[in-house]
């Protein structure tokens, strides 16, 4: 575990997987982060990488070989990430393709993220580097923080909403028993801000947003002026979930989604693949910003 702190907050950051763990107030001691009950779910904000949500069938073929991935990738719980770089207030990881990758993932590729806190503000930097001089690599990235809700122990889960920078109007697309895109969206939002939270809400899995206007999203009660902001400028999907029975949101950035059930499983074809050419490099970040009053 690794822990950074600036003036207002300090955070943690478990070694396996890269995953943050921990948002603390240095005046309050109030915890931001869901603490990961695994009788409910064992997870407190994994990386995603290199593809989001699940695969159709749990595979995918590239130049007509057939690969298998888990859900969300392979960097959450990986233990072979090493620190490359750590100060009071920044740590940046790093995975290089490997023994173990390539089985599940054909391509040569570093991948980097470094997390940085100024007084209140929480950056998670993204950069992906192609190491195959010649070839394209394909992959997708996010992030999934969740979010303790209530913030405050007198609040209930009902007193809290979500509310976008920008009017939406918004398809939710619904998720298969098998964690799949289906492909009959409803109308979700229609020039409206708010999505009151309830745990009902998500009795049918995620709340999966494509098409944006808002790139700031965040947290509030109706009882207190404390939020928590994600900003995520550099991503065009946007996943909402929780366990119905978790007090707890995850607000997920996402650059890809999960296979439509539809796909042929055609990797380069896939819904919001990312395609970097040979020696280049990818960069994305999202913020998490915690007002407290």
């Amino acid at each position: 575990m690794h822990t950074l702190y600036d003036n207002e907050f300090e955070i943690s950051v478990t070694n396996i997987g890269a995953e943050l763990s921990s948002i603390k107030s240095i005046k309050t001691g109030k915890e931001y982060i869901w603490q990961a009950d695994t009788s409910i779910w064992g997870s407190h904000a994994p990386v995603l990488f290199p593809i989001i949500g699940c695969l159709k069938d749990d595979f995918y073929f590239f130049n007509g070989k057939k690969y298998t991935i888990s859900k969300h990738g392979f960097i959450r719980n990986n233990n072979d990430l090493k620190v490359i770089e750590k100060t009071k207030n920044s740590i940046e990881f790093q995975l290089i393709n490997n023994h173990k990758t390539i089985k599940m993932y054909p391509f040569k590729f570093d991948f980097r993220i470094k997390f940085k806190i100024i007084e209140n503000k929480i950056t998670i930097e993204h950069k992906v580097i192609n190491l195959d001089q010649t070839n394209p690599i394909y992959f997708s990235l996010g992030g999934h923080p969740a979010f303790n809700c209530p913030i405050d122990s007198n609040q209930k889960y009902a007193d809290y909403y979500l509310e976008f920078d920008q009017s939406e109007s918004l398809d939710r697309w619904n998720v298969s028993s098998a964690g799949l895109i289906k492909n009959d969206p409803i109308t979700f939002l229609s020039n409206e801000k708010i999505i009151q939270l309830s745990h009902e809400l998500f009795n049918h899995d995620a709340l999966i947003f494509k098409h944006l206007v808002s790139k700031k999203i965040s947290l509030k009660s109706k009882k207190s002026l404390t939020k928590i902001t994600v900003e995520f400028d550099d991503f065009n999907y946007l996943g909402i979930w929780a366990k119905p029975n978790g007090d707890f949101v995850c607000i997920e950035p996402w650059l890809g989604i999960s296979d439509n059930e539809n796909t042929n499983n055609d990797f380069t074809k896939k819904e919001g693949i990312i395609k970097l050419l040979g020696n280049k490099e990818f960069k994305a970040s999202y913020s998490i910003t915690i007002d407290e009053y």
